[in-house]
């Protein structure tokens, strides 16, 4: 399965996020993104707690980043999250960071399905994959 929803959510940059030109230090990017994947969780009702509940923990095991151009202290940033692709243990969420319609970065990160005990991979829970599914289903209707 490729290609699910899409989901916005904005950020406003402090200045602890900059570094000492102004400019967002790149590893925030990331802080970013997991904003983004907690946005589209909550737009469902649910939060990690709620998947560690179900028994599944999805740690990062590959990212990427790339930085076209730079987000300064006080922007307004608009991240945007897809679903790329799902499989049996994992999957991969895609980034997109505008400020003003102006585009700065893409980046993706993978992330296993695994127990939050031992670490062990697993199915991606039913709850979790209805989730993902009508996030699809919203973003065929909203093109």
């Amino acid at each position: 399965m490729c290609k699910t929803g899409l989901v916005i959510h904005d950020v406003r940059v402090i200045f602890g996020d900059t570094d000492q030109m102004g400019i967002v230090y790149y590893a925030n990017y990331y802080r970013y993104f997991e904003a983004a994947r907690a946005a589209l969780l909550r737009a469902h009702g649910k939060s990690n707690l709620d998947m560690l509940a179900l028994g599944v923990a999805l740690p990062v095991v590959e990212s990427h980043c790339r930085y076209r151009s730079p987000a300064h202290y006080e922007d307004l940033l608009a991240v945007t999250i897809e679903v790329d692709e799902i499989r049996a243990a994992s999957l991969r969420f895609g980034y997109k960071v505008h400020v003003d319609g102006r585009f700065l970065v893409d980046g993706y990160t993978v992330h296993a399905c695994v127990n939050p005990e031992g670490g062990r991979p697993r199915r991606i829970p039913a709850e979790l994959l209805a989730i993902l599914e009508s996030e699809s289903s919203t973003a065929a209707e909203s093109r």
